[in-house]
């Protein structure tokens, strides 16, 4: 007879406590134990010991030497979206498991939708299993996005066990399972959503993956704290993890990817919302530029590397006296302490009385900066706030600066410079270390700095 076993898990690590605790050990976070019933049946080993079902062929894989196996690449699925494939490495592997999380209505089902719809035209079979919709809202969606062909598949279910026999009678390359919080296993006697049932639905995707060659792409919910939601284990027993951000206010969407077995994790596509679905944007450093101000202090522009891709961006800085006993610094789309930072610097080296003032610093358009490259510009444009000066509009700047105020050298600035060049800037404020050594485009001024006072004097005058 099966046995009842009560046990408390944490909801952000997956710990696991026979008695409630309001601190987790694991992760140290407050009020996450969650009371769930196991049932454990006689002669079961756990959740993790029937693995038969999952080989769809009948064959058990085997042990062989390293040096037995063929160092082949891996072939990859490539999808129309340019951008998706930067992201993912240059396409879908086959047998990879692959989650992408986001706030809810940001998009996630459409692009999926999309990526479906292209890989059936090009005589891939899809299965698209959606656990929030029926199939009738599925065709409508469908319909909406101009999606149409006989290799999509399209199947409403929240077991996992028909959806296991559904990929298994199916045979298909690519696998969209919508949501993973809705999915259960019978023989988990928690809830969907729960610690437990997302773990081990997972666990049963990654088996159907990794032995049948399926890629498969898995829709997480996201936290109000932004992370996706569920047990922290989730994240490691993927391939890829995908973030699907944007802000409500702009119709621009970015996908970025934070775990990456088969490709960079700084890489990031763009895309915008449409009526008819999501369009790549070829040239980001446009949008993020195009509402710039003319000739308004506390603006600059640097180009950052997103990846392998270089994108210039606004940085925009608000420097006024503060009526409170402490300063405030507040920043968007950086880290906020890399004001005070740098603010101690200028104070200290270039002698700028700065501790009496708030500040407030926005990179422009929503996207988020953390490279040590923008330093610079982020500094001039303390600066430039602080003694409303405005900065030459054809002027962008590079550069990473330490403590004892020198501008230390920052890497591809070929690729920066080039992509400066095309939208028409003039001229490269830039170490001077990183002068010599590559070719410089037509009608490109480039000014080398050694220090931010230096770097001032070229960009505001003094």
């Amino acid at each position: 007879m099966a046995k009842k076993k009560t046990k408390f898990i944490c909801g952000s690590c997956g710990y696991e406590s026979a008695k409630w605790m309001g601190k987790c050990p694991g992760c140290g976070d407050w009020n996450k134990m969650v009371e769930e019933v196991e049932i454990v049946k006689p002669g079961r080993r756990g959740a993790f010991a029937n693995t038969e079902a999952v080989h769809f062929s009948g064959e058990r894989p085997k042990a062989a030497p390293i040096t037995s196996i063929a160092t082949i690449q891996e072939p990859r699925i490539a999808t129309d979206l340019v951008e998706l494939n930067r992201v993912l490495g240059g396409g879908i592997v086959q047998g990879s498991l692959v989650l992408i999380g986001g706030d809810p209505g940001i998009g996630k089902s459409t692009l999926l939708l999309q990526v479906s719809s292209q890989l059936a035209n090009k005589q891939k079979k899809v299965l698209y299993i959606s656990g929030e919709e029926s199939v009738k809202q599925t065709k409508l969606r469908s319909e909406r996005l101009g999606v149409t062909s006989d290799n999509l598949f399209v199947y409403s279910e929240t077991d996992m066990d028909y959806i296991g026999q559904a990929i298994k009678d199916v045979a298909p390359d690519l696998v969209i399972i919508d949501s993973i919080q809705t999915v259960f296993q019978s023989e988990v006697t928690s809830a969907p959503g729960s610690v437990s049932q997302v773990r081990e639905c997972t666990a049963e995707l990654m088996r159907i993956a990794k032995t049948n060659g399926i890629a498969i792409f898995i829709v997480g919910h996201v936290t109000k704290e932004g992370s996706i939601a569920g047990p922290r284990l989730l994240e490691h027993m993927v391939d890829t993890v995908l973030y699907f951000e944007g802000e409500r206010h702009h119709t621009y969407r970015i996908v970025r990817a934070v775990k990456n077995r088969f490709g960079s994790t700084n890489e990031m596509g763009i895309f915008e919302m449409k009526e008819n679905g999501l369009e790549e944007v070829e040239n980001p450093s446009e949008l993020f530029l195009e509402e710039r101000s003319q000739g308004a202090s506390g603006s600059t522009v640097v180009a950052s590397m997103e990846g392998t891709r270089p994108v210039l961006v606004e940085i925009q800085a608000l420097i006024s006296p503060t009526s409170f006993g402490t300063p405030r610094r507040m920043a968007t789309g950086t880290d906020h302490n890399r004001i005070s930072l740098l603010m101690a610097v200028l104070e200290k080296r270039v002698g700028m009385l700065l501790q009496n003032q708030d500040a407030y610093l926005k990179v422009a358009g929503g996207i988020k900066l953390d490279e040590p490259a923008i330093d610079l510009a982020i500094a001039v444009s303390i600066a430039s706030s602080f003694r409303d000066k405005p900065t030459r509009q054809t002027d962008c700047l590079i550069g990473e600066v330490g403590l004892t105020g020198e501008v230390r050298r920052v890497s591809r600035i070929e690729q920066r410079v080039q992509e400066a060049a095309k939208l028409g800037f003039e001229r490269i404020i830039l170490p001077a270390n990183n002068l010599g050594g590559w070719s410089v485009p037509k009608g490109i001024e480039l000014v080398g700095v050694s220090t931010v006072a230096e770097a001032l004097q070229y960009a505001l005058g003094g």
